[in-house]
């Protein structure tokens, strides 16, 4: 449990469901939900996380649709430093990302809960449904062991001066303080990167075959708009039967 989080845990909650619904694609759907987001953050009694959801909100509920649109895709979808993928920072694209994904896919499994076809256990906003859905212990577990990539996406962001930096300020203000040893491991990974190497599955049976990678950009990605984007659109984490 995360005794030494300030935040309540019914406003844990209810952050985690908050934070995976705003950091899906931002279709007509959400977009449209500015009244029922705005009356659910209210609800949140600690005032820091209620500030930081309500100044994204601020800016996403009033800013021209297709700026939003234009700048979730070249946050999250065109740069690999901002990706939501959060195994992605530790392993890169090695076969230590493929126990990673099974792990937490496994973990779902374990509380009777499957991901919908084609989705990917370490998504971010899948982390934080599961959180949501599961609560401390074990529902919170995943985002405490991925702390690194939840920091180095939250870094990314602020680097770039982008509104999600207030979501994932935040989440993290629900998770405890980071340790020394933390600070220094992420230091590292900021400068040197995740690992390059880049292996086959197959050793590891058809389970994690199963799972799949994020998107993998090429060096041109970054500025080219007619990439196709991920496009993530809501987890949805239903019971096993």
């Amino acid at each position: 449990m995360t005794e030494q989080s300030t935040v309540a845990g019914t406003d844990r909650s209810r952050l985690f469901g908050l934070a995976s619904t705003l950091l899906t694609y931002p279709d007509a759907a959400l977009l449209a939900a500015g009244d029922e987001l705005r009356a659910a953050v209210g609800e949140i009694e600690h005032d820091d996380v209620r500030t930081r959801l309500e100044a994204f909100l601020d800016w996403f509920l009033t800013t021209d649709v297709i700026e939003v649109e234009t700048h979730y895709v070249h946050t999250f979808d065109l740069r690999r430093r901002s990706g939501l993928y959060l195994t992605y920072y530790l392993h890169g694209d090695t076969r230590k990302r493929g126990i990673a994904l099974l792990t937490l896919k496994q973990r779902y499994r374990a509380h009777g809960l499957r991901l919908a076809q084609g989705e990917l256990p370490d998504l971010l906003p899948v982390v934080l449904e599961f959180a949501a859905i599961t609560g401390p212990g074990d529902g919170e577990a995943p985002l405490r062991q991925h702390r690194r990539g939840v920091e180095l996406l939250r870094a990314a962001l602020e680097e770039n001066g982008s509104p999600y930096r207030h979501l994932l300020d935040a989440v993290v203000t629900a998770l405890p303080p980071l340790t020394e040893n933390d600070r220094d491991a992420i230091r590292a990974l900021a400068e040197d990167g995740p690992p390059v190497e880049s292996v086959g599955l197959a050793p590891y049976g058809t389970d994690v075959d199963s799972i799949g990678f994020g998107p993998t950009l090429g060096a041109d990605a970054a500025t080219d708009l007619s990439a196709e984007p991920c496009a993530h659109a809501h987890p949805s984490m239903e019971r096993a039967r």
